[in-house]
């Protein structure tokens, strides 16, 4: 199966992206919602994340407690880059199993968190989704109701944008001032071409 991994900073769109590549008939692996899934469904994970962030981590019905896991990572950077370390290659697991269920020409795996772990070599190619910075901290406070700063204090903790464009192979601009639909259209022919050429 051809893999294509496609990421970008917050705010960015690349859910927006990914849902018109859904709209192309393309099956599309949303890694940081089934991250969450993974949590809770894989065993061996969560034994091994209650060893290290403790059994309040989890609700006595199995189900994640959020808000408690949430406090201690987002404050503590070595706990978060613990915490990814353990959930990162769980979720390449489940994502290859997936791909190898999808009958499609090719398969998307939307990550933000692509460059940032091991999981760009999984893939055959990057698609980068670009936003300047100002409109993707607009686009984050209204859909999170967040502040400035909240939103600013999250960007830092990815990759530089202009870093993860240069290490995608396509970038498509989702800056209100490019058509996206068109990008995309065109992307999609190039990947089906790709991924026939793999066969």
């Amino acid at each position: 199966m051809f893999k294509v991994g496609i990421t970008g900073g917050i705010g960015s769109g690349k859910s927006t992206v990914s849902k018109i590549f859904e709209l192309l008939g393309v099956p599309v692996y949303y890694a940081d919602e089934k991250a969450k899934d993974i949590l809770i469904r894989d065993q061996e994970l969560a034994t091994q994340v209650k060893a290290h962030f403790g059994n309040e981590v989890y609700f006595p019905d199995g189900t994640l407690n959020r808000k408690y896991l949430a406090n201690i990572v987002f404050n503590d950077k070595t706990k978060l880059d613990l915490l990814n370390s353990l959930v990162h290659p769980a979720t390449i697991r489940d994502s290859d199993n997936w791909a190898a269920q999808q009958t499609g020409p090719y398969v998307l795996k939307e990550a933000a968190l692509l460059f940032e772990t091991e999981s760009f070599h999984h893939l055959d190619k990057i698609i980068g989704v670009s936003a300047p910075q100002p409109l993707r901290v607009h686009r984050v406070m209204k859909r999170d109701n967040a502040s400035r700063n909240d939103v600013l204090a999250r960007i830092h903790k990815q990759i530089d944008e202009t870093i993860k464009m240069r290490l995608s192979d396509y970038v498509i601009f989702n800056d209100e001032q490019h058509m996206v639909i068109p990008q995309v259209l065109e992307l999609h022919q190039t990947l089906l071409k790709l991924a026939r050429e793999k066969r």
